[in-house]
């Protein structure tokens, strides 16, 4: 029987930024090999930082310096890909035989992608996938991806797949991948509302597949020593909320409140086709005669360079 044990990592950015951050990633390996987890998914923009209540000096027709210094300072905690933060979690998915799935802020050129990678024992980053759709004023920070990363990686625990918080919302988004056999769906986010998790358990029911939903938590402003305006300086910013649903939506572990913590599950990928018997989304349960959808895969690109 192909049983294993998924897990959502819920911890958050380190205010000292992505070094401190990777080392709190790595103090969790033996908990992550205690745990017999074959795959272990991270929140979204863990390393790099979710920049939550900032503007970076933006007005509506206009931009201040200090925003473009600001935007220059998130810049340098971002990474390359790959690059040294990416092999050392190459080699903690090797050491403790664990597919990683995490959400990095990627660098290309001077422009940041909120990204997840998909990280494999013994092989390091075999995918990526770049969020198509920031979220509000995500836009000021973050570029678009495209359709060219949308990868299912076949792992040990099973066919993965990932979309990033609120891409989770967009219905074209999940039937393509529903298309392409996605088993177990993973959502690394930074929301932390009871309705996220609702959502969890719908798109779970929905694509009948196992869903791990990781995300951040982080502390007040007070205690990570900012100011946010419109935010209470002692409410968390992040609270967490990290949560793993079954293929029928029955949540099989957390949500995760409030603390950093590893959350496991023990799935069984057989469970897919009794789910299934009554609902395929891409099968007995669409109608190809009357609805169809087209995905473009290719990589877009504005400028090329053509040599005789």
């Amino acid at each position: 029987m192909p049983t294993s044990i998924v897990a959502a990592l819920q911890i958050g950015s380190s205010p000292q930024g992505k070094a401190a951050t990777l080392e709190n990633i790595l103090s969790w390996e033996e908990k992550i090999l205690a745990s017999g987890a074959s795959l272990v998914v991270m929140p979204e923009a863990l390393l790099g930082g979710y920049p939550k209540g900032e503007i970076f000096g933006t007005r509506l027709g206009y931009r201040l310096a200090a925003g473009r210094q600001d935007f220059a300072d998130y810049f340098a905690q971002a990474i390359t890909v790959p690059g040294v933060e990416t092999q050392a979690l190459a080699d903690l998915a090797t050491r403790t035989n664990a597919s990683v799935v995490i959400g990095v802020i990627e660098r290309s050129g001077a422009t940041l992608y909120c990204t997840s990678l998909f990280i494999e024992p013994g092989q390091g980053v075999v995918a990526k996938h770049r969020k198509l759709m920031p979220t509000g004023t995500e836009r000021l920070i973050w570029g678009q991806g495209d359709g060219s990363t949308l990868p299912v990686v076949d792992a040990a625990a099973g066919r993965v797949g990932c979309a990033i918080c609120w891409e989770n919302h967009m219905p074209l988004l999940r039937m393509a991948m529903y298309g392409k056999g996605v088993e177990i769906w993973c959502a690394p986010t930074v929301d932390e509302r009871e309705i996220w998790q609702c959502s969890m358990r719908h798109i779970a029911h929905e694509g009948r597949m196992f869903v791990v939903s990781a995300c951040q938590v982080q502390g007040s402003p007070a205690q990570l020593g900012r100011q946010v305006a419109g935010w209470p300086d002692d409410r968390p910013l992040i609270n967490g909320g990290s949560v793993i649903v079954g293929p029928l939506g029955d949540i099989l572990a957390g949500p995760l409140i409030g603390e950093s913590g590893l959350l496991t599950a023990t799935i069984n990928t057989d469970d897919l086709i009794g789910a299934r018997y009554d609902f395929d989304p891409i099968g007995h349960y669409a109608r190809p005669d009357i609805f169809s959808l087209q995905v473009d895969q290719r990589a877009k690109q504005n400028l090329r360079y053509l040599d005789d």
